[in-house]
């Protein structure tokens, strides 16, 4: 990894992740940070489009789904460029939820042993500010209640060992960056070939 972790993004995530833990958010932050949720939750929303919004509605909401693919991969890839190493990996005392699902903690004796990690910047929240971002462009009317997602996601994610803040804030940038290309050239393709619909 190219940059040492600064020490009030080491702080800040000794903060959430090992002082400020408490048995509803150590149910909460979990399901927050769930993909399989996310999916569940989309899957009901397209439904409910694809029944009752009209073909403009499912478009976009399909260009919304392409939006979070290209965040999701695009992250990928700076991760691979990276290597910065997940907390969970690196910080003594780290809380986190292991495999079975189970709240674990590293002991005071941990030392990191892993070179190499996949924590900068932070998937899902790329992912979720994405999401939240093109949610508020494409259906106005919902105004900025989109923006709470990515800011509890981004919260779980350090609160689950999976991140330092740093990693979330370079995937809200991040997310922010892909949003907003991806709205400029869907703008540009609706100009061109899809005429407003007749009311």
């Amino acid at each position: 990894m190219f940059f040492s972790t600064p020490t009030f993004d080491f702080e800040l995530y000794r903060l959430i992740n090992q002082h400020w833990d408490t048995p509803w958010l150590d149910a909460v932050m979990p399901v927050l940070s769930s993909k399989a949720v996310l999916f569940a939750l989309m899957a009901v929303v397209f439904a409910v489009l694809l029944l009752k919004g009209g073909k403009r509605h499912v478009i976009c909401f399909l260009v919304l789904l392409a939006a979070m693919g290209l965040s999701d991969f695009s992250a990928s890839i700076i991760k691979g460029q990276v290597y910065r190493v997940r907390p969970l990996n690196a910080v003594a005392g780290t809380r986190y939820v292991d495999d079975n699902g189970n709240w674990q903690k590293r002991p005071p004796s941990f030392v990191q042993t892993k070179e190499r990690g996949t924590s900068y910047p932070s998937g899902h929240a790329a992912n979720s500010m994405t999401l939240a971002l093109m949610a508020l462009l494409l259906w106005p009317a919902l105004k900025k209640w989109p923006l709470i997602l990515p800011l509890l996601v981004g919260y779980s994610r350090v609160y689950l060992g999976k991140h330092y803040p740093t990693d979330v804030l370079a995937g809200w940038l991040w997310g922010v960056v892909i949003a907003g290309s991806v709205w400029i050239v869907w703008r540009e393709i609706e100009r061109r070939f899809m005429p407003p619909e007749k009311g």
